[in-house]
């Protein structure tokens, strides 16, 4: 009995001090972990930020260069007509799309959402205003019909989506 009572004696301390190293033990192996993680996720923040941020500036310049007015001054050759204009004007669109379709890998959806509505608006802006314009139309003439129907929208569709990028650029930052 009595040598029962010495094992217990040292027993039990043994086994709180043995519990105790075992937490202290996990605890800090939890907290390295933790801190590692918290490591890597900072590494990859300050790789993948100026990425993002150039992607969208491509995005951005690329919103400036489908802008009607833009897109007519890189454009519009006076011996063009009305067809040949809004040919170019379209080519002209799907190339500098084509161009930035990688940057959909580092934006949000919703933002490249708003990219791909500016670019269908902007295609089906010119396509309407050719349609409604004579056959024999010049290009002058579909130049100054596109910059009107510009005018009188409230916000052309490149610019639209322009401000959605700043609103996000200023929350990512």
């Amino acid at each position: 009995m009595e040598t029962v009572k010495e094992i217990l004696f040292v027993t039990i301390p043994a086994l709180i001090v043995m519990l105790t190293a075992y937490l202290l033990i996990r605890k800090t192996i939890e907290n390295d972990r933790e801190k590692r993680r918290h490591e890597i996720m900072l590494q990859n923040s300050r790789t993948i930020t100026p990425i993002r941020l150039q992607a969208y500036e491509r995005l951005t310049l690329f919103l400036e260069r489908i802008s009607i007015e833009s897109l007519i001054m890189r454009t519009h050759k006076t011996e063009m007509d009305a067809k040949k204009l809004q040919a170019a004007l379209l080519v002209a669109i799907r190339s500098e799309y084509d161009h930035n379709l990688a940057q959909q890998i580092y934006v949000s959806p919703q933002a490249w959402e708003v990219i791909k509505s500016a670019r269908a608006n902007s295609i089906k802006l010119i396509n309407t205003i050719a349609e409604k314009i004579p056959p024999t139309a010049s290009s002058s003439d579909l130049s100054r019909n596109l910059l009107e129907a510009v005018m009188e929208m409230e916000q052309e569709p490149a610019k639209v989506a322009l401000d959605f990028l700043k609103k996000e650029i200023s929350r990512m930052l």
